[in-house]
This record gives structure tokens, sequence and C-alpha cells, in this order.
């Protein structure tokens, strides 16, 4: 996938969460291949949690800079877990990398990398693309499956790209957000 043709802001194959105001998209494999290609001005940020990061697994050169942390309480559904923007963000991916970087932008499936990308354009970077798949793709949503609501339908692990469970502590922006501030909003 690249820009929409149909319009330059939507893709009417992609569900509006993981539509940008960018319009540039790619799939786990197609990133892959354009860092590949380019790997001193491609850059691969993955905007998962810290703890996603260690635990489930990242892009051997994805950088970890988090968009949001966990709060560690409920959200009102019950079912997951109430996430609070991490203020660090723009200033650690500013400090790291040039408004014209090419940068594709990784989370879980595609919609908070698809925030995280709204959130850089509006900060001024162009050239940067939703990884619409993320890193463990797509539900399986067919109920005679034995993997159905699992995340096994595509993203960089299924697509069986490299990734690793080993840290580069360089490559890790941790928020500075405490587990108390956390905590109290």
């Amino acid at each position: 996938m690249t820009q929409a043709q149909d319009a330059p802001n939507s893709s009417p194959a992609l569900p509006k969460a993981k539509q940008t105001s960018l319009g540039l998209y790619l799939t786990a494999r197609q990133a892959y291949e354009k860092w590949k290609a380019d790997p001193d001005r491609v850059k691969i940020i993955d905007v998962r949690t810290p703890e996603e990061y260690v635990y489930v697994g990242h892009a051997e050169m994805a950088w970890n800079i988090p968009v949001a942390v966990a709060t560690y309480q409920w959200d009102n559904s019950g079912r997951d877990l109430q996430p609070i923007p991490n203020p660090d963000f723009l200033p650690r991916v500013k400090a790291l990398f040039k408004p014209a970087d090419t940068l594709l932008v990784m989370c879980r499936s595609g919609g908070r990398s698809a925030l995280s990308v709204n959130l850089l354009a509006q900060a001024g970077f162009t050239q940067v693309h939703n990884i619409v798949d993320g890193m463990e793709g797509d539900l399986v949503k067919d109920p005679e499956s034995l993997y159905h609501g699992k995340r096994l339908k595509n993203g960089w692990k299924n697509s069986n790209l490299p990734w690793t469970y080993d840290i580069d502590p360089k490559k890790m922006c941790l928020p500075s957000i405490s587990v108390e501030t956390r905590a109290s909003q």
C-alpha cells in the first residue's frame, strides 16, 4: 500500500482508525523492504508501550518511543487498561529525527501508529508512513477458526520478518512519567 489513490487523506480499504492525515501507508513487509533498501535514511519507530516492546518483542531496528503509557487503571469497558498520552513523545522524536526524514511508524495493529503519524504531521513531519498491520497484525475473524479473535493475520511477526526480544537501551526512549503520576490520572 502507498498513498491512497481515491482521496489524498483516506483509503477506503483501511478502517478509519488506521487512516492518517498524510495518507502514507505500508504493510509490515513493505516497511521492511523500504527500510532494507535504505537503512541509513529510513527509520522505524515502535510507539507501543515499553512493556509491549520488551515482552511481546520488536523489530530489530525499531526505536521505541511510546505515544502513550498505561495507567494501570481499567478503562470504561473494564477490559483494557486506560492509556494516557506520553508527554515525551514529540520531544523525543524531534530530538532524534528531522521533519523531512522518512519514518515508518508501528504499534500493535495500526491504530496507535495512525494517531502517532497524525501527531507527527501536526508537528511538521512530512514523510511518515503508518505500518497498518503493526507488530502483531489484525484479528482472525473466522468463527470456525481455532484462532478466531487472535492477532495472527498479518503484521511484522506473522510475516516472518526479523524481530527480537533483545533490548538495546539506546533505542528505547522511556517516558519520564512516573507510576505515581499514571495512577493519579
